[in-house]
């Protein structure tokens, strides 16, 4: 960001709160760009016994990830969850469990994850290409973000 989006005036780098931070150069207008993390929802869902892994339409490897979305504005993140589930499979869906939150620190993104039982019959929307449906045992975390939420879900399931 070159300009303050209130004031026009050059973005500069002062430190604030111990850390460089891109503010305004106009001392009378004060804007402070935090570049706070943007909260995103995600689920890990059961549907027939089994976790449904879904591939994004514009992934160009073969991976599969959970269910996420963004949070909307006044939106609770239970909410946000559900919403997600239905929009992105077209399931109902009850969540069960808050799992954790999980920095993604390469998107700039807060992770607030879920365990949802999704129920009604799957439709994926334009966003997903395919899902898949894997037996707990066969499942397979990834190692940074939604992949986290996926490791502690499965190790909390074995306890």
């Amino acid at each position: 960001m070159r300009y303050c989006p209130y004031c026009r005036a050059e973005m500069m780098e002062y430190p604030i709160d111990g850390r460089m931070r891109l503010s305004c150069s106009d001392p009378q207008c004060g804007y402070v760009f935090w570049n706070n993390p943007t909260p995103v929802v995600a689920c890990v869902i059961e549907y027939d016994g089994k976790v449904l892994l879904a591939r994004n339409a514009k992934w160009k490897n073969d991976f599969y990830g959970l269910i996420t979305g963004f949070l909307e504005a006044g939106e609770s993140p239970e909410d946000g969850a559900l919403r997600e589930v239905h929009e992105e499979v077209g399931l109902r869906g009850e969540i069960i469990s808050h799992i954790g939150n999980y920095s993604f620190f390469e998107q700039n993104q807060l992770i607030i994850a879920f365990h949802v039982i999704g129920y009604g019959q799957i439709k994926l929307n334009e966003e997903l290409s395919h899902y898949k449906l894997l037996a707990h045992e066969e499942v397979q975390p990834w190692p940074r973000a939604t992949g986290l939420a996926l490791r502690d879900w499965l190790a909390k399931r074995s306890t």
